[in-house]
């Protein structure tokens, strides 16, 4: 067992050190804080199936979302959360990437012209819906716990048809615009490898 945690360990760190540029650091070795965080960030995530598949996932989709989110700190930590929250309601979390990208581009202070908030952009009149009116829908675990279980009714209410789960999502069923923003963002950026 033993050998195994430290073939795990050597993997993470000769990503980490091939990856070094993708992460701001132009140097030979690793960003120590980046390698820190993403062993952190691993080893608190109980969404993954195992510890090795958590460093390939994070670690690739980390070199993905970095011009979106500059802070490697944040960037893991936010990785995390999406997948923990993908997972619990049974939504790829690529899925729910991309579905942050098109709705907030990963601006989590953002606010839509009609008022949702937040990374999912969550309509604020959940939150009284739901009996917490003083909730903050900015704050990412909320949002994210929010708009992937919102996510998840729409795609079971339609029968597993996700085109028109996200139509119904952003509010525009019977158009495929929304839809094909999403499915473009996921076959471009957030495909699983």
């Amino acid at each position: 067992m033993k050998q195994v945690a430290a073939s795990i360990g050597g993997l993470l760190f000769g990503a980490l050190v091939c990856a070094g540029s993708a992460f701001g650091d132009k140097s030979s070795t690793p960003d120590p804080e980046l390698r820190s965080q993403l062993i952190k960030a691993v080893n608190e995530t109980s969404s993954f199936a195992d510890r090795f598949d958590a460093e390939v996932w994070l670690l690739d989709m980390a070199r993905r979302l970095e011009r979106k989110v500059p802070d490697p700190a944040q960037r893991l930590e936010l990785l995390r959360m999406v997948h923990f929250e993908a997972m619990r309601v049974e939504l790829p979390a690529e899925l729910v990437l991309a579905v942050i990208e098109v709705e907030s581009n990963f601006d989590r202070w953002a606010i839509s012209s009609v008022g949702a908030r937040g990374l999912m952009q969550v309509m604020p009149f959940w939150l009284k819906e739901i009996g917490r009116p003083d909730d903050n829908l900015f704050h990412p675990p909320t949002n994210l716990r929010m708009g992937c279980t919102i996510l998840r009714y729409y795609y079971d209410k339609e029968k597993g048809d996700l085109q028109r789960a996200l139509a119904r999502y952003n509010g525009s069923l019977g158009r495929t615009t929304y839809s094909d923003k999403v499915f473009r963002s996921l076959r471009t950026r957030w495909y699983r490898q």
